[in-house]
């Protein structure tokens, strides 16, 4: 399971980083190319990611701290998924972020530098939000996490099926239109604190600063909505 989280979440990275540093950086033949192009591409990337984690003996697909720890807050019974793995999964989620952040860094290796914004730069590696308001900016994160743990124990019955996986892109695709527009949506800690320490480590050119006092909003409000999404789900579905 470790090897899986590993490979799934750095597909997911690539690809969604990707996408918007594509949409960001200047001279990419995809600047300006849209909200609507980053959130088609962030569902298509959680596809790619859980059927790469799928295909890893032992590989659970998560990709997904808020995942992992939704699903072990179900009961093992319920979910098959242990306190115990937890810090594994995770782990594995953290490192495969990490290697997907630096894919994209390196793929985009001449545009850093003929980008003048820092801001921009830091978008492509982690979410902040269009608002700058804690408490909002939290429940934001609460609610898009919350609805997709939910979303994915009710799509529980087709997720063996290559069609639940890309039902759960889906999902995410609908989230990031819907509910991403205030922080990016993040709904994942892994997703947005392993690349935000590469953006830290990286020899970025004229990278700026990494937004570490917001950087607690994206992995805390995501854990809640994903603990509340799962038991409400379990009990909704009578799971």
């Amino acid at each position: 399971m470790f090897l899986g989280e590993i490979v799934g979440t750095a597909v997911l990275i690539l690809f969604g980083d990707g996408v918007v540093a594509g949409v960001l950086l200047n001279k990419s033949k995809a600047q300006n190319a849209g909200w609507v192009v980053i959130t088609f591409a962030w569902g298509l990337g959680v596809y790619m990611g859980v059927l790469a984690a799928a295909a890893v003996p032992d590989g659970l697909g998560h990709i997904n701290p808020a995942v992992s720890i939704g699903l072990a807050a179900m009961g093992e019974s319920t979910s098959g998924v242990a306190w115990g793995d937890v810090p594994t999964l995770i782990a594995g989620q953290f490192i495969g972020a990490a290697i997907g952040a630096l894919l994209v860094w390196l793929a985009y290796l001449p545009h850093w530098e003929q980008t003048d914004d820092p801001g921009l730069k830091l978008a492509v590696f982690s979410t902040g939000p269009a608002i700058r308001n804690t408490a909002a900016n939290l429940i934001t994160e609460i609610i898009g996490t919350f609805i997709l743990v939910f979303g994915i124990l009710a799509l529980a019955p087709a997720n063996e099926a290559i069609g639940g996986a890309f039902a759960v892109a889906l999902l995410v695709v609908v989230i990031g239109m819907s509910l991403g527009g205030p922080t990016g949506y993040a709904i994942n800690p892994a997703r947005d604190l392993g690349p935000r320490i590469m953006h830290f480590i990286l020899p970025i050119a004229g990278k700026g600063d990494s937004d570490w006092a917001y950087s607690w909003v994206p992995v805390v409000g995501p854990i809640i909505g994903g603990v509340v999404g799962a038991i409400v789900g379990k009990a909704v579905f009578d799971l």
